[in-house]
C-alpha cells in the first residue's frame, strides 16, 4: 500500500489543492474502509477541513460517497477520479524530481556551515519535505538531528524525532534550520525572535534574504 504522504513543497494555491486531492484519491484506492479522520491524519489537518476536501473531490466527479450502517460512509473512485489520480501523479513526479534536487543541493550547502562552526546537533523549523530531505542529508554529514519545531502539527514525532509547539521546547541543538515551506519566511521571522540569528540557518531554496 502506498503510505506516501503529498506534503506540499513550494507551490501555490492551486498545486496545494491538487497535491490534497492526489493524496486523497490514492487513500481511497488504496483502503475500502477509508475514514474522514483517516484522511484528515493523512494530510495532518483538522477534520472539517478533510470533510471539505471530500466534498470537493464529490463535487468534481472525482469519488461517489454513499451511506454505510452505524453512520458511516463509504468513499470508491470514480472513472473520472482514476484517470485525475493517473495525472496528478504525473504531475507530482515531475516537479518532486527538481524540487528534491535543488533542496538537496540547498541543505549541502546548509550543513557545510554547520561542519565548519562545529555545529553538530540541529533543530529543525518545520515539518515538511524539505525537513525529510534535511534528516538524510544530516545522517550523510554526521550530524544529529534532535527534532522538528512545528506548532501546527498534530503529531508527537516526525522521522522518529519529537516534534515541539516551541523552540523554547525543545531539547538542547546548536543550531536551527529553517524547514518550513508552507509559510517558511513567518516561521525565520518568529525564530529570529526566539534565538541568535547567527544561528539560523536558512536553505538557498526557500528563497529567504536573512536580515
Amino acid at each position: 500500500m502506498n503510505t506516501r504522504v503529498y506534503t506540499v513543497h513550494i507551490m501555490n494555491k492551486k498545486q496545494k489543492e491538487n497535491a490534497a486531492t492526489l493524496s486523497i484519491l490514492e487513500a481511497i484506492e488504496n483502503k475500502e474502509d477509508v475514514t474522514q479522520r483517516h484522511i484528515a491524519n493523512r494530510l495532518d489537518v483538522a477534520l472539517g477541513l478533510a470533510n471539505l476536501y471530500l466534498k470537493r473531490c464529490a463535487n468534481k466527479g472525482l469519488i461517489k460517497i454513499t451511506q454505510a450502517p452505524a453512520n458511516r460512509y463509504l468513499y470508491y473512485l470514480t472513472p473520472k477520479g482514476f484517470s485525475e489520480k493517473s495525472r496528478l501523479t504525473g504531475e507530482y513526479l515531475t516537479s518532486s524530481f527538481n524540487f528534491y534536487r535543488n533542496a538537496g543541493d540547498s541543505l549541502n550547502e546548509v550543513f557545510e556551515i554547520c561542519k565548519k562552526n562545529n555545529w553538530e546537533r540541529i533543530l529543525l523549523c518545520g515539518k515538511s519535505e524539505l525537513a525529510e530531505i534535511a534528516s538524510i542529508r544530516a545522517s550523510e554529514k554526521k550530524i544529529t538531528i534532535v527534532g522538528t519545531v512545528d506548532k501546527k502539527s498534530k503529531q508527537s514525532f516526525f522521522l522518529g524525532f519529537p516534534i515541539w509547539e516551541s523552540i523554547d521546547d525543545a531539547d538542547e541543538f546548536d543550531a536551527c534550520i529553517i524547514t518550513s515551506l508552507e509559510d517558511p519566511f513567518e516561521i525565520y521571522t518568529e525564530t529570529t525572535n526566539n534565538y541568535q540569528s547567527e544561528k539560523i540557518l536558512v536553505p538557498s531554496i526557500l528563497g529567504i534574504k536573512k536580515s
